[in-house]
């Protein structure tokens, strides 16, 4: 490309007669090159000739297909290869799709404020954090519960997040904040939800779940599967709980933890002024939100029960959630039922109540009662938390019993 100044001194020899042999020959460049820039009547941008891509007239076919597929550009090519005919390498097919792939990633990030009208939509989650309990790391599951208008919380700390944690923080919501919203909204766990398509979003609940839900008057829902961001609102209180309530704290027993979490909800979470709303949530809750809450006035607590049908084991134990809990001797072998509260297990044995435990924290325990073990010979007392001692006269026989027992003498 030349630079303006010799376009400038190609133009002036034009205009004094000269050929355009004699000027490319005079500047030193093609012919052609000067009789592109005559033509043009000055200076101008080169411009690459444009060439028509492979791909262009399948423009809106690979639009299709590469967000059917989910930005999965392999794939759009086994299929243009099957279906057009047309075979290329995987590079190309990136190199067309990149306007869609920006599209794509954009909508993936894109979030719409979802915000709800007083009383209508509790949001719910779990979050894992290990706490330093009398200097020991323990796992404790913080249960986090956001009124979606007010953003006033409720913390809790289970030591598991099986179904009755999620109901026990559910029931100490409602009580905290004397009333229940017209739906309550938590991700896709396990204890919750039964079966839920991401295509259909068909939502099978757990029965359980359906009975806690009709005992309080709300209407369960479910946030679609990988879309947890739905629930937004829950998802930061869990992280605000974490890092500014948990982190970096230690506490001399879970009881001082528990306490402590009470306190720092009363103190530091209903008093702030929210980045969003730019209100503290309790001044929020008490001028709009409480009176919006159903009254729970004559509710009885939904009783969390399981029953399990177990058998029970060679050392006189029946299994439940990891842990080992003592039964009669006299019922190895047979089929037990068990059931399950917050904080006991009771074992039937046909219409009799055979043994009674208090349930305990953690994996791999064993709870005994001793009495379950009365009556067997040569019992091995370790299991039953203690060492095995025999008496000392056991230990001092004389010769005399031993000659009468196996004759001679010594």
């Amino acid at each position: 490309m030349l630079e303006p100044e010799a376009v400038s001194a190609m133009l002036r020899m034009k205009g004094l007669g000269w050929g355009t042999r004699r000027i490319a020959r005079q500047l030193g460049v093609s012919r052609n090159t000067v009789k592109r820039y005559i033509e043009a009547g000055g200076w101008c941008a080169y411009r690459q000739p444009r060439r028509r891509k492979l791909l262009e007239d399948h423009a809106g076919w690979l639009k299709e297909r590469f967000e059917r597929h989910r930005g999965n550009a392999d794939v759009v090519r086994q299929e243009l290869a099957a279906e057009k005919r047309i075979v290329v390498s995987l590079r190309t097919i990136e190199r067309a799709v990149a306007p869609y792939r920006r599209a794509l990633a954009a909508a993936a990030r894109a979030t719409t404020r979802f915000e709800t009208a007083p009383g209508k939509q509790l949001q719910i989650d779990f979050g894992e954090r290990l706490v330093d309990i009398a200097g020991v790391k323990v796992k404790a599951f913080v249960f986090v519960a956001t009124l979606g208008y007010s953003r006033r919380l409720q913390v809790r700390a289970f030591r598991h997040e099986r179904q009755e944690s999620w109901f026990s923080g559910l029931e100490s919501t409602f009580t905290k904040f004397g009333g229940v919203t017209e739906e309550v909204l938590f991700d896709n766990a396990r204890a919750l939800v039964s079966e839920h398509d991401a295509a259909t979003r068909t939502v099978v609940f757990n029965e359980r779940l359906l009975a806690f839900a009709k005992h309080w008057g709300f209407r369960p829902r479910a946030c679609a599967p990988y879309r947890a961001r739905t629930k937004g609102k829950t998802e930061n209180g869990v992280g605000y709980v974490k890092n500014n309530a948990i982190a970096g704290r230690s506490f001399v027993s879970w009881e001082a933890f528990e306490a402590h979490l009470e306190a720092w909800t009363r103190e530091v979470a209903d008093v702030r002024i929210h980045g969003t709303t730019g209100e503290a949530p309790l001044d929020r809750f008490l001028r709009d939100e409480a009176k919006a809450l159903k009254p729970i006035a004559g509710i009885a607590p939904f009783r969390s029960l399981r029953e399990l049908s177990r058998v029970v084991s060679a050392d006189c134990m029946v299994e439940i959630d990891g842990n080992a809990y003592s039964v009669p001797w006299r019922l190895i072998g047979e089929r037990v039922r068990v059931t399950v509260s917050d904080v006991a297990v009771r074992v039937h044995h046909g219409t009799c109540e055979v043994a009674l435990h208090a349930v305990t924290g953690g994996r791999h325990q064993r709870v005994v009662d001793p009495a379950h073990y009365a009556g067997i010979a040569a019992t091995d007392r370790s299991i039953l938390g203690e060492p095995a001692r025999l008496p000392a006269e056991d230990l001092a026989r004389s010769l005399a019993e031993y000659e009468t027992l196996i004759g001679g003498g010594f």
